[in-house]
């Protein structure tokens, strides 16, 4: 998609705040640097609060590179570069490092200022376990995490585990077990609706039984089978609240139910992964800002 496309579907966001609203029906957003690829990420902390963000999630390779950048530079320089651009670093994502290997990361989002680790579970068995099955499999998962989640007690960070397919937290009824069975406060569940496409009428449901103790996180994202084939941008952007078919007024309806006071990142992937979703930041920020939008028009149909 050239330049002049990708201005035509940005263009018809509205002009909004730059920075997140105070009001608790609103979501707290985190920016994903994942969204910006491989740009510096000094460019992608200036784009924060353009994007009505709080905070920043850190990705690595393969998804994006920032990570390595910042470890590249070394940590005072990344809390330099979070100074000058007034904005906070809330989460590491990392996938690679699993959720039995990320000690050293939770000492380094704790030194670095952050509160929260994102990564997914796992495999524990059977995939995309359900019933009987499914529970024995959460309660053998938080037996080995027990060490794990002890650290992040004492260091105070959330451990987010992602639904995702093929793991142990996948199904439905997997994330009702995570939930009744979870034994800290440091754990939760970084909620993925896009990864629940075969239970989209569960998905308020889920979030209900779960209750904001359980949900840290949630990726505002739809499932699209571009994120993993190449696509036409606009088939692509279709991840992303606004641009696709998923209605979020029955998500944010129980989100507000449960009074989540959580973490929300607006997200999509590319394909391939790794790359800007699109050729510019500013392009990128108009993005999350229509979508913002989107999302703003969704809480104010619900009463």
């Amino acid at each position: 998609m050239n330049r002049r496309k990708a201005c035509q579907i940005l263009g018809a966001a509205a002009v909004i705040p730059t920075v997140a609203s105070a009001k608790p029906s609103h979501p707290r957003y985190v920016l994903s640097s994942a969204m910006y690829g491989d740009m510096p990420v000094d460019t992608v902390l200036g784009e924060a609060k353009k994007a009505g963000c709080e905070s920043v999630d850190i990705w690595r390779k393969v998804h994006a590179t920032h990570r390595e950048q910042v470890t590249e530079m070394g940590d005072e320089a990344f809390q330099e570069l979070l100074k000058k651009h007034d904005t906070t670093m809330a989460i590491s994502t990392c996938y690679p490092l699993g959720p039995f290997g990320q000690d050293e990361e939770m000492a380094w989002v704790e030194k670095n200022g952050g509160h929260m680790t994102v990564c997914a579970s796992g495999k524990m068995g059977e995939i995309d376990a359900s019933g009987a099955e499914a529970k024995s499999q959460v309660k053998a998962f938080f037996e080995k995490l027990k060490p794990h989640y002890e650290l992040a007690e004492e260091l105070g960070i959330t451990m987010a585990i992602e639904n995702h397919k093929k793991a142990m937290l996948s199904s439905p009824d997997s994330i009702r077990y995570f939930a009744e069975m979870n034994p800290s406060k440091n754990v939760g569940i970084a909620f993925a609706p896009h990864h629940l496409y075969d239970a989209v009428e569960d998905i308020p449901k889920l979030i209900e039984d779960c209750g904001k103790e359980n949900l840290p996180f949630i990726y505002f994202q739809e499932f699209h089978p571009s994120s993993k084939e190449k696509m036409p941008k606009d088939e692509e952007l279709k991840q992303l609240p606004g641009f696709g078919t998923l209605d979020y007024v029955p998500i944010l309806a129980a989100l507000k139910k449960v009074e989540f006071d959580g973490l929300a990142e607006i997200f999509m992937h590319p394909t391939p992964r790794g790359i800007p979703i699109l050729e510019t930041a500013e392009e990128i920020t108009a993005a999350i800002n229509k979508s913002r939008t989107y999302i703003g028009e969704c809480l104010a149909r619900i009463s």
